[in-house]
């Protein structure tokens, strides 16, 4: 396939791959979008098969039933899916790449061939090559935090000599009380300020490729990563919206950082910040939800992005930080050479609003 600008006037066919918080946006978006066609809907779960896509998504029926199975979307012959599923199965995602069908997802694993699992990285391009068709990661924490917007801020920079981004996310703001409790331990007596690294596995690999591809991509590569995690401890007690406390003294904040390294030192670092409370024990400058993002050189800038609010809920408004940079990026990424392509392969992604 060429891989140079999308034109006007082509319409490409689309297929969601998983019907979740995610799936179900982007859905929405795709249905919305000028240039895109909504084809079909992969699903997992038995009780979704055969449900109309748009009842699935909260929009009315649209005639497509949901499928299960990867030769369902095959036999559909679509110019791209958006595969959002949690985890990844990657028997299907090189058939559908061996089949010449380009993949755009939001998994971590497939940012930046150069920094993948050599194994995985080995399977994917075969079957890019096999079936012309590219792969594409993207969202928006790793993604428009860690990718676009850097670009953006290195712009006006012929020096760079550190980039710093601090994401800030309010738990329960879009999680509910038992998967704060339960599932994510807050409230949870805490003996030690550091996580046990094992924990942080499979947690940064999309934060270390995506910096990876950036720092290539100006020029000055990484020359490795240093990680880890803390935990910070509430001062007051604090309530959750069913009732229940998170206690003094118990977790109620994480932070991750994953630091790309240059020369010794920390050059390109990512820090995430999850939060029940900003009354915590260690200072963490907690100002809200968002992003911080802080340049150091010939050109520094320190720029903060905060969320808006919308009249959605909240859970599924912020869903589309996440599926919109995904729907947004189909066009080019179908007309991208073959292979695993990262947002610095790509011509600028333009987000076409206009209606149909």
């Amino acid at each position: 396939m060429p891989n140079h600008e999308p034109g006007p006037g082509r319409t490409y066919r689309v297929v969601q791959w998983s019907a979740g918080r995610m799936g179900t946006k982007a859905i929405r978006a795709v249905v919305g979008h000028p240039d895109l066609e909504l084809v079909g809907l992969h699903v997992h779960s038995e009780d979704k098969k055969g449900k109309d896509a748009g009842v699935l998504a909260g929009i009315g029926p649209l005639g497509i039933a949901a499928v299960h199975g990867v030769e369902d979307v095959v036999a559909l012959e679509p110019d791209c899916v958006l595969y959002m599923q949690e985890g990844f199965d990657l028997n299907d995602l090189t058939r559908l790449l061996s089949c010449g069908i380009n993949v755009i997802t939001t998994r971590n694993e497939f940012f930046y061939g150069a920094a993948m699992d050599p194994d995985i990285r080995e399977r994917v391009e075969r079957a890019c090559e096999q079936g012309g068709a590219s792969i594409h990661a993207t969202g928006s924490s790793p993604g428009f935090s860690t990718t676009t917007m850097p670009l953006t801020l290195v712009y006006p920079m012929r020096r760079l000599d550190e980039l710093t981004i601090d994401e800030y996310a309010d738990i329960p703001a879009s999680v509910g009380p038992e998967m704060i409790t339960q599932v994510m331990r807050f409230g949870s007596p805490v003996e030690n300020d550091e996580m046990d690294p094992q924990l942080l596995q499979g947690t940064t690999v999309g934060f270390e490729q995506s910096l990876t591809a950036l720092a290539d991509a100006i020029g000055l590569p990484l020359e490795g990563f240093d990680v880890r995690g803390e935990f910070a401890r509430a001062t007051e007690p604090f309530t959750l919206s069913d009732g229940s406390v998170i206690e003094k003294g118990t977790m109620a904040a994480q932070r991750i950082t994953v630091a790309g390294l240059r020369d010794g030192r920390p050059f390109l670092t990512f820090r995430s910040h999850w939060f029940c409370t900003p009354h915590l024990d260690r200072d963490w400058n907690i100002g809200g939800e968002g992003w911080l993002f802080t340049t150091k050189g010939d050109a520094p800038m320190q720029v903060r992005v905060t969320y808006g609010r919308t009249d959605e809920d909240y859970s599924q408004h912020l869903a589309g930080y996440t599926a919109h940079p995904a729907v947004n990026s189909v066009p080019n990424v179908v007309e991208a050479a073959p292979g695993i392509r990262t947002v610095f392969d790509l011509p600028p992604v333009v987000a076409r609003l206009g209606a149909r």
